[in-house]
This record gives C-alpha cells, structure tokens and sequence, in this order.
C-alpha cells in the first residue's frame, strides 16, 4: 500500500463523545417538555441508528410505539436544540482525544499524510470538537471532512467515506479508515477502505473480526503497525 491519508471517524473514535451527546439529548428533551430520559444502557442500544435525528425515530416507533410521521417536523427542531447543548457543553472542556490518537496523527503528519473526517455527526459538532481539544478551526487539522448531512445515506452505507475519498481525490487503496463501531466498520470497508477499528465504551459489542485490524487502543496503532496491512 502506498498510503496518503487515514481518514477518522468522529464520536468514539477522535474521543469518547457519546456520553456527551446522550447528556445533550436528554437536555434537549427536558427542555421541549418531554418525559424521555434516555440511560446510557438504553443508548448504548440506540447507538445501533446511526443519526442523531434517526435515533429518534428510532426510539419512538421501537420504544414508545409511536406513529414516526407525526413527528417528523418536531424531530428536525429537537435536534438541532440538541447540537446546540452539545457545542456548549465541549466548549466547558473536559474533552480528551482517546490514548494514541495524538501520537498517530502527529505522527502521519510528519511523514507527509492527510488527515481527514468521515462522520455521521453533524459539522458543528465536528467544529466544536477540534476547538475543544486543539483550539484552532477544523480545517486546520483535517484536510476534508465529510458528513452524515451530506450525503443520501448514513452509515453502515460507505457514503460518507467515498464522499471523504472524493474529496481527497484519492482511490480507496492509498487510504486507511478508522472506526470505533460495527455500523461504522461496515461503511469503512464498503467504501472498499483498508479499515482500523478501536472500540469504544458505547459501541464495543460487535463482531470486528472484518476489519484489517481491531485494536484495543490507539497505543497499539503505530505507522509501522499500518505499513504491514
């Protein structure tokens, strides 16, 4: 493999955001007046929707049995009420890239990689993320970034990675994906990606036996750990 750029997910793989997101959802609930308060035993089970929005729906035809189509203009505004409380909460810090994330993105931008995001999450969320742990803006870091937003169909579909491809002008073959979840395994190596999974806390449970590589920690995910694949 000639390798040019390694492409990351977001949420759980840059950094544990999900507990995060599920505090910002259920304030985002109170405040609209609903009675939902999801635990993270519950959203551990939602995780399997990729989507924000999607995972509401999800939750109410699943667990309240709720007629979804009633729903669908509030779901947009819930949302988006949701990334707000999430943008403010990782601008009050706290947030802490995962153990070897760092030294692997130093590490590949100095033998000259491109570092870019493909995510289902949102592109404020991407923005507050980078300001949160490296106070600069987004593009400073990542070269392309391409989101859930963006294209027709979210993960496990590889959309979004070919999108991150496209962007790059890069073939499948001199990039490498890395994901923390099943869903996002599978849209990694649909996009025809060499394809890194480390796990998460939310999104541990699956069978990665698929991917090139599953890995307990970024600690174990070196250039010279990629060079062999």
């Amino acid at each position: 493999m000639s390798l040019k750029a390694l492409i990351f997910d977001v949420d759980g793989t840059l950094a544990e955001t999900e507990g995060v997101h599920l505090q910002a959802f259920n304030m985002a609930f109170k405040d609209a007046g609903l009675d939902w308060h999801w635990s993270a035993a519950l959203y551990k089970k939602l995780l399997k929707t990729t989507g924000g929005k999607e995972r509401m729906k999800t939750y109410l035809r699943d667990y309240l049995e709720v007629d979804v189509a009633s729903w669908e203009d509030r779901i947009p505004k819930l949302h988006a009420e949701k990334t707000k409380h999430y943008v403010e909460i990782v601008k009050g810090g706290g947030l802490k890239l995962r153990p070897g994330v760092q030294a692997l993105m130093d590490e590949a931008r100095a033998v000259g990689l491109t570092l870019a995001i493909a995510t289902t999450t949102s592109r404020p969320n991407v923005d507050a993320l980078c300001r949160s742990i490296w106070n600069v803006q987004t593009e400073d870091i990542f070269k392309v970034v391409a989101c859930g937003d963006e294209v027709p169909r979210k993960k496990p579909a590889p959309d979004v990675f070919k999108l991150a491809l496209e962007r790059l002008g890069l073939p499948a073959e001199n990039c490498i994906g890395f994901e923390d979840s099943y869903n996002g395994m599978l849209s990694s190596l649909g996009a025809n990606l060499t394809t890194v999974i480390v796990p998460s806390f939310y999104t541990g449970e699956g069978d990665f036996s698929a991917a090139h590589i599953c890995a307990p920690s970024y600690e174990e995910v070196t250039l010279r750990t990629l060079a062999v694949l």
